[in-house]
Formats: C-alpha cells, sequence, structure tokens
C-alpha cells in the first residue's frame, strides 16, 4: 500500500513539473519571433559615462575620466578597460528572451527579492541610473530571471552572469608595471643570478651588463612583453605600510624599464605560501603577488639574453664567401647569369660555375650556426680561436662584411665573432655538416 503512495506522490511531482516547464518556461519562439526579440535597454554602449556592479559583498562602481575607465568605488584606480567595455557591451546588446510575468505579487520565487547581481549604468546626462537584476536560473538553466528594478519579470540568458558577476579586483587594472611599450629603450635588472642592463639604438638591442655584447632581440622584447602583459595574481594590502613583511624593503630582485626620460621599477620580494612573489610597482603603496614564472623569467642568466646567431648574413642577402682552411683558400662570389639572373661562382682557387644547389647548401649550414653555450675571455676555449681551423669571410647586404673563426678543443667547436667577447660553442654536428658542404663545393 504504502508503494503505491509512493509511486502516486511521484506522479504528482512529475505532473507538476511538467505543467510548471509549459506554463512558465515553455520552449524559446523560433524564426522570425525569435529574431525580433526586445532590447532591455535602448542605449549604446559607447555612451555609457559609468556602470556600478553589486556581486556578492562587492559593489564597485567605475566611471569614464577623459574617455578611460577608473575605478571610483569603494577605492580610486585605474579599471580594467576590457573588463569594463565587456559590462557596457553586454548591456546595450541584452534582449528580453521573454516576459514572464508583468506584475508578480512576490519575486522571491524568482531570486530577485536578493538578486544575485545587480548592474546600474547612466549616459552622459542622466542624473539617475537604470538598473539590471539577476536572480535565480530557471529549472532549465538556460535563462536567468531578471528585472530592471520594476514588477516586471523576465528572462535573459544564463551566460550573462559570468559576464556581470565580476568583482572590485575583476574590474580594476591588474597591471603590474604601467609604460609605453614603443617608448621602451631600457631595462635594468637588479639581484638575482647577476645584474642585466639592456640598452636598444633604433632596431638593436645591446647587453652592456655583465659584459658588452650584442643581445637577442626577440629574447628581450620577449622580456619586455612579459612584464607588460603581466598581471597580479592577488591584491595583498591596498596602503603596504610594512614592506618589510614582504621582502620589499630590500628587494632581491627588481626590474626598471626606461622610456626616454621617463622609468617604471617593479620590486620582488619574499615568496608567498601560495607560491606566487609579493611584489610592487615602486610608484604606487599597494603590495600585491606576482606569479612565479615572471620571476623566472627575470632571473634568467645573461647568457639567455645574449645574441646566439654566429653569422649576421642570411643567404638571400650574401654576395661572398671566402673561407680559409690553413693555407688553402675557397673564394665564391655572387654574379648576374646571361638571362639576367644570379648565380653563384668559384673565384679562387680556379674561376668556374658552381652547382647552385650545393652553394645554396653552404650559406643555410653557415647561416644557422647558432651558439649553445658562451666562453669568457681567458679561457682554452676562447684561446684556441688563436690557431683557427677555419676562417669565414663573409659580404653581404650594401657593402657589409664579417669574418668569423672556428677552432675546435676536443670535441668541442668554438666559434670567434669580433662583436662577441670570449667564444662561442656551436654544436660540432652542426659545424661538420657545414664543412661537409664546403667540401662539396670543391
Amino acid at each position: 500500500m504504502r508503494s503505491f503512495k509512493s509511486v502516486g506522490v511521484l506522479a504528482l511531482v512529475l505532473a507538476a513539473l511538467g505543467a510548471y516547464i509549459y506554463f512558465v518556461e515553455r520552449k524559446k519562439p523560433s524564426g522570425p519571433e525569435a529574431e525580433a526579440r526586445p532590447k532591455v535597454f535602448d542605449v549604446e554602449a559607447d555612451k555609457i559615462v559609468e556602470v556600478m556592479v553589486r556581486s556578492g559583498a562587492d559593489r564597485t562602481v567605475v566611471r569614464k575620466v577623459d574617455g578611460e575607465w577608473r575605478v571610483v568605488e569603494p577605492i580610486e584606480a585605474k579599471a580594467d578597460q576590457a573588463e569594463v567595455s565587456g559590462i557596457t557591451s553586454s548591456l546595450a546588446s541584452l534582449e528580453n528572451v521573454r516576459v514572464v510575468e508583468e506584475a508578480p505579487s512576490d519575486v522571491a520565487q524568482f531570486g530577485l527579492d536578493k538578486p544575485s547581481i545587480e548592474v546600474g549604468f547612466r549616459t552622459e546626462g542622466e542624473k539617475a541610473m537604470r538598473h539590471l537584476r539577476l536572480g535565480d536560473k530557471t529549472a532549465t538553466q538556460g535563462e536567468l530571471y531578471a528585472s530592471r528594478g520594476g514588477k516586471q519579470v523576465f528572462l535573459v540568458p544564463a551566460y550573462l552572469d559570468t559576464s556581470f558577476m565580476k568583482s572590485t579586483f575583476d574590474l580594476r587594472d591588474k597591471s603590474i608595471l604601467a609604460f609605453a611599450r614603443d617608448k621602451v629603450d631600457r631595462v635594468a635588472i637588479e639581484g638575482g643570478t647577476a645584474p642585466k642592463t639592456l640598452v636598444k639604438s633604433g632596431s638593436d638591442w645591446t647587453l652592456t651588463a655583465p659584459l658588452q655584447a650584442p643581445a637577442d632581440y626577440g629574447a628581450v622584447e620577449s622580456l619586455v612583453g612579459r612584464l607588460e602583459t603581466g598581471r597580479m595574481s592577488a591584491i595583498i594590502e591596498q596602503q603596504a605600510a610594512d614592506l618589510k613583511r614582504f621582502g620589499l624593503d630590500k628587494p632581491a630582485l627588481s626590474v626598471t624599464i626606461g622610456t626616454g626620460s621617463s622609468q617604471a621599477t617593479l620590486q620582488v620580494g619574499s615568496k608567498a605560501d601560495t607560491g606566487a612573489y609579493y611584489a610592487r610597482d615602486a610608484s604606487r603603496p599597494l603590495v600585491f603577488t606576482l606569479e612565479s614564472g615572471v620571476v623566472d623569467e627575470l632571473q634568467k642568466p645573461a647568457g639567455d639574453l645574449r645574441n646566439k646567431d654566429v653569422f649576421a648574413f642570411r643567404p638571400f642577402n650574401a654576395t661572398a664567401l671566402e673561407l680559409t682552411r690553413g693555407d688553402e683558400v675557397l673564394s665564391i662570389e655572387k654574379a648576374k647569369a646571361k638571362d639576367g639572373g644570379e648565380v653563384w661562382r668559384r673565384v679562387k682557387p680556379s674561376a668556374g660555375d658552381l652547382d647552385r644547389a650545393k652553394a645554396d647548401d653552404v650559406l643555410a649550414r653557415l647561416s644557422n650556426l647558432r651558439a649553445e653555450a658562451f666562453e669568457a675571455e681567458g679561457t682554452a676555449a676562447a684561446k684556441a680561436l688563436a690557431s683557427p681551423t677555419l676562417v669565414v669571410r663573409a659580404r653581404y647586404g650594401e657593402g657589409k662584411e664579417e669574418t668569423v673563426r672556428f677552432a675546435r678543443a676536443g670535441s668541442d667547436v668554438y666559434a670567434g665573432v669580433p662583436s662577441q667577447p670570449g667564444a662561442l660553442k656551436v654544436p660540432s654536428g652542426d659545424f661538420d655538416e657545414a664543412v661537409k658542404a664546403i667540401d662539396a663545393l670543391k
């Protein structure tokens, strides 16, 4: 008897749920009717000048000042422009999926008596804010109950809760350092493995400390980019009075970005329990945490920032090569062919035409040689270059010329480049393949 009663109760529950879905949550219209959904607000995103977001315990107000969004409550700070623009765009494009009730007697059934999210906004000239309140999700989880502050309850897409559910931290600018990327001309890193200084002239980067050497453009620009896009993991203190607590009274690491006469400095302190590092922008009073990946990038040795190319020439701009091994000299140069094209010809030890594919192979293998390590001046490897096994003199571009010496020290191969101090260790296998290509030209 009890089982029959249970089945009966279950049937009544299912029937009630079915009626609810049919009458309250029936399917969205399709076709032209779906395309004609009314907008919740008649507003253009770029006309909005102030936004208020209440999400959980957070209430944040952002305001457009001189064309830029700023957080004005509960703190004063630059806003995350993309985050705020996402909210204004969502408000402008928000559609009323369907009206549920025009004047419900109790909005609590929709979760609108205590809305999980409330968004207010105003445009230029408006004194009062227009409001959007978001309540519970529907039984199908596809929509949210919403109201504009009046009695009408309607549905909006459920994904909007992530668009509007923003904390003060979400809406503030989380950049770890502010600088003009296109004006960066100096990077100085103190602490870590060793101080490092990089200076930019034109489009070229040079390492000036701990030694003078050409820098790798890509590596330096990657480092600068990491600092530009780096974001705070969390804000620890808005107005830090005791920097010693965070190891920031005597930073373990700091990096200064120079942009002409201006500069910005990031200071890194001790490690937090989360694995991130305490850090601060020296021009601001707040202390935040910084992911360890950025710190690891700053602590890389100077060798990682050096230019590792053995040669500056490339196959497309090379015009001549002189290859010397002991008393043997092989000289080749680019010349005009009868058909107006370009060919490579041997000049020494005897004049003659060359196989274009073989010449291109030599050029490619030499120009692709890269250092895998660096040896300081005065080391045995650097001294071995006094008696080179191969000397390559290349002409390229508009009158440019470079000479690189190669020497063996045991099973290792080193290159001496005039612009680089010490010696560059190159993969012996790559060097051997280059020598084989040279031998094939004879």
